[in-house]
């Protein structure tokens, strides 16, 4: 990273050889551009790992915040990581957030990389007043409370999503005038051992949460609801939650709270990677 270029225009790519890369990494603002190729045939060979979360106490004695415990922070445009996975491994038991991945970047790219984790593994996210665009293509995303989490603009295509334990797959924080937030396509959801009760598709970390799931199959582990309103009924008013052509033993439409919605078929054609992404500048991530 510090080889890298300042604010340059074309990609600047760095090779990861197979391994374990225990190491906090930030990507600051002012380095776009920046791929993360691992270069190993299998995922899993090349992991950058972490195990900060936010009750690890700081130089200064506080409680480290999000970015500074997160295994690895994109703050810069046009970021890539291919064939990678991001960990942290604080524990359940810890019960506390505790970041693999946080990207505030717009227009950050993922393709076959694993997220793993248990609360809060993976952070997509947009700066306040500022556009965070991210697309994930065939990846891996794994926790058991509120692990895709916050305000970007994201696409999971194709995307293998594992819940460990009860909880919540999406706590979004979309802001009212962004019209997607976060959009599953044709997605797997599976459930391991230690889901019991069940678990929520979503839950609005911030009032008009926005959340869709398009052709995806869901496991029995769903409960028949769907979704939740984190205890505050107004919420119902505003979060936009919506499902489309779900399949497997999860996907119950005639129970799900009456506050979501089931799309359309008109309505499912602007669920496009293109056209949730494309922004002013027409960004094409899946070329």
């Amino acid at each position: 990273m510090e080889a890298a270029p300042a604010n340059a225009t074309v990609p600047f790519v760095i090779l990861l050889k197979p391994g374990t890369y225990a190491e906090h990494i930030v990507i600051q603002a002012d380095r776009p551009f920046i791929t993360f190729h691992g270069e190993a045939e299998e995922v899993n060979n090349t992991v950058i790992t972490g195990g900060l979360n936010l009750k690890t106490p700081g130089s200064d004695g506080k409680a480290l915040s999000a970015r500074d415990s997160a295994t690895m922070l994109v703050q810069a445009a046009n970021f890539t990581a291919e064939n990678l996975t991001f960990e942290n491994t604080t524990t359940r038991e810890d019960r506390v957030q505790a970041l693999a991945m946080y990207v505030e970047a717009d227009r950050a790219v993922f393709r076959k990389c694993r997220f793993l984790g248990w609360q809060d593994t993976l952070r997509a996210d947009a700066p306040r007043g500022r556009i965070g665009r991210q697309y994930f293509a065939d990846c891996y995303v794994e926790g058991h409370v509120d692990f895709i989490y916050a305000a970007g603009t994201a696409v999971f295509d194709r995307c293998h999503i594992h819940v460990k334990a009860d909880g919540y797959i999406t706590a979004a924080s979309t802001p009212e005038t962004t019209p997607f937030g976060f959009v599953f396509l044709d997605c797997t959801i599976t459930a391991g051992p230690a889901v019991e009760k069940g678990f929520y598709l979503g839950r609005p970390w911030r009032p008009f949460a926005a959340t869709s799931f398009l052709r995806c199959q869901l496991p029995a582990g769903v409960l028949p609801a769907g979704w939740h309103n984190w205890r505050r009924e107004e919420n119902e008013q505003t979060a936009r939650y919506a499902e489309y052509k779900s399949t497997g033993a999860g996907a119950n439409p005639a129970d799900r709270v009456k506050w979501a919605r089931q799309l359309t078929a008109t309505e499912a054609e602007e669920y496009t990677v293109e056209t949730i992404l494309k922004g002013e500048d027409s960004w094409k991530p899946a070329e």
